[in-house]
């Protein structure tokens, strides 16, 4: 069977999906940029869409363009999700507006009471309201709300592409 544009557009929104999620890992574990709770939050589409993305792909190389379809819109759908969780979490950075009261880091405290102090003074919290790097004037939450949308899209139209072959036979 014939791999059509659907799973050329399925294929590209993996590779970016597996190519965005392995760069907010790299920042976070190689660059030392701690990820705040917005920030988990929004990976969370990443991570249902790897998956997905895999299973919808071996779908329409079979033949079963129905459901790896389905599979296409849901994560678009996740991914237009995920674009408004960020938007939300870019305007708290420019304070638009108040970001969440509970955000207050990414890392859990998880110490004995002897050594609390030192912990104390290695614990490094990133606010949700505080973008830690600026690339052409969007932060990691502005860059995955333009990432998000174009995923979104590029779903959208993987799904579209094939209800449509599905269609023609």
């Amino acid at each position: 069977m014939g791999r059509g544009s659907d799973y050329r557009f399925g294929a590209a929104a993996l590779f970016i999906t597996t190519g965005v999620i392995l760069a907010a890992l790299g920042f976070q574990y190689i660059g030392g940029y701690v990820p705040c709770m917005l920030c988990l939050w929004e990976r969370y589409a990443y991570y249902l869409a790897i998956p997905l993305l895999f299973i919808a792909l071996a779908l329409t190389s079979g033949g079963n363009r129905g459901v790896a379809a389905a599979l296409f819109y849901v994560v678009a759908l996740a991914f237009l999700a995920n674009a408004i969780l960020a938007g939300y979490h870019a305007g708290a950075e420019w304070k638009f507006w108040p970001g969440p009261a509970a955000c207050g880091g990414g890392e859990s405290l998880t110490t004995s009471a002897g050594n609390l102090l030192n912990d104390l003074q290695s614990i490094r919290v990133m606010r949700c309201d505080e973008a830690s790097l600026r690339v052409a004037g969007l932060s990691f939450a502005g860059w995955n709300v333009v990432v998000s949308l174009f995923l979104a899209l590029l779903c959208w139209r993987a799904g579209a592409e094939a209800v449509r072959q599905r269609r023609a036979g």
